[in-house]
């Protein structure tokens, strides 16, 4: 019998956990599932013979080091910063760790007393990052067999909205961790575009975007992700040209959250005290220049050329111009918005959620002078409200290579993410059997 630990019972887990289960009585693993809140922890159990729940603080060193010493595989839906403490444990004890987040300085440090342990620390092993990486490998090793030079890769993704369930004129509604939406791509974007080095400052981030089609699924609004750079190197194309990861949004989403961002209504450096003295119109002309237009006015001017009859819209329909009352007691200028934002972009009982993913490569195959292009695209679309798209996209790839570490399918140790063939094969035949499959397509 096999031991694991699924720290985290949220949104994303759904699909991890019940894939888990499902194998668990063929593969004799006993799973225990652990969060803060115990009864969601009861929720994913399902009621199944194997599993267990507990209520679990990572912050408890003493429970945390004695529940992990008893586990042949943990699994962290932790928040990324969390990790750590997690993964440090997990080494000493000799156990494997697997996470959906980017790899960190201090989980990269944990590397040679992994492999010295013969043990497995993997990370980037959800959907963006994770699936991304996977499906991307399997093209760029295809291509390497036949010595193509790669010119260019691009690859984009967003988890949205199913059009079905549409009904907003964002196009958007929570299907993950809502603070991670509100203060996405804040930083400064790196990427490599026609053999330069750009960099891209948050203030400009949401209005210099690519329109990117995804054929009979529409076209889409994306933005450069923080750090494009770091996977020229990871994805092993050193003569690269152009290297851009970004993010997906439905077409004028990227217009819209501008007006946040250059608003400053994205900080989550300062606190108002006393919110729910406020509306929301109130909060908007804290950070307008004063004026005696109304309101709307005042904020078109100061929007200038970035507005227009279509910005107007979402902006109505958060009724940031109304009396709505802000209901917080208190929070910074980015929490406040996603407090409204949670109640405006809630996925109903019977939204479906949408994940949309493309890679983009332009090639050259010895002896030919022609550039070659070849589309790679992905939409799945969610099952209901605990199998949303976004669940199964992070929680699958992520499932299957647990299975695929503790039967010994993957040999692999230290500290990785899914670029080798070892991981990613089995990984994406799997999914394909799952219904999660990858459409090429090749342009002349």
């Amino acid at each position: 019998m096999k031991n694991i630990l699924v720290i985290g019972a949220g949104r994303s887990s759904s699909s991890l956990i019940d894939y888990l289960l499902r194998h668990s009585e063929n593969e004799d693993w006993k799973i225990t599932i652990a969060d803060m809140d115990e009864h969601l922890a009861k929720e994913k159990c399902a009621e199944h013979p194997n599993a267990t729940s507990i209520r679990f603080d990572s912050k408890d060193v003493e429970k945390r080091r004695s529940l992990i010493q008893q586990q042949h595989f943990v699994v962290s839906m932790l928040p990324a910063f969390m990790h750590g403490d997690v993964a440090r444990d997990c080494v000493e004890f000799g156990v494997h760790l697997a996470t959906a987040s980017y790899v960190s300085r201090e989980m990269q440090a944990l590397n040679d007393e992994a492999v010295k342990k013969n043990i497995v620390l993997i990370n980037e092993c959800g959907l963006d990052p994770g699936l991304d990486h996977a499906s991307a490998m399997k093209i760029i090793h295809a291509l390497r067999k036949k010595k193509a030079h790669i010119i260019s890769f691009k690859s984009y993704c967003g988890g949205l909205v199913a059009p079905e369930s549409n009904n907003n004129p964002w196009g958007y509604k929570f299907s993950w961790n809502p603070r991670n939406v509100i203060l996405a791509g804040q930083g400064t974007a790196q990427f490599l575009e026609n053999g330069q080095l750009k960099c891209l400052p948050y203030n400009r981030l949401f209005k210099e975007t690519e329109t990117v089609s995804m054929g009979e699924h529409g076209e889409f609004d994306a933005y450069a992700n923080r750090d494009s750079i770091s996977y020229i190197a990871v994805y092993e194309l050193k003569n690269i040209q152009t290297m851009i990861r970004g993010t997906l949004r439905q077409k004028g989403f990227c217009k819209a959250w501008n007006v946040f961002v250059k608003l400053g209504l994205t900080d989550d450096s300062s606190i108002l005290k006393g919110a729910n003295h406020y509306t929301y119109s109130q909060l908007l002309d804290f950070f307008l220049p004063s004026g005696k237009d109304p309101l709307k006015q005042r904020l078109i001017k100061f929007m200038g050329g970035d507005w227009d009859s279509d910005v107007e819209k979402m902006m109505d329909y958060l009724e940031l111009f109304s009396d709505k009352k802000i209901r917080l007691s208190e929070g910074s200028p980015a929490q406040l918005l996603q407090h409204l934002l949670e109640e405006k972009w809630k996925l109903q009982e019977n939204d479906k959620d949408m994940i949309v993913l493309q890679h983009q490569f332009e090639y050259s195959l010895p002896g030919e002078k022609s550039i070659k292009k070849l589309i790679s695209s992905l939409m799945v679309k969610g099952k209901d409200q605990k199998h949303t798209a976004m669940a199964l996209t992070v929680g699958l790839p992520l499932a299957i290579t647990v299975k695929n570490i503790l039967t010994g399918k993957i040999q692999l140790s230290g500290v990785q993410i899914p670029t080798h063939a070892e991981i990613y094969e089995p990984m994406l035949s799997e999914l394909n059997m799952l219904g999660i499959d990858f459409k090429e397509e090749e342009l002349n």
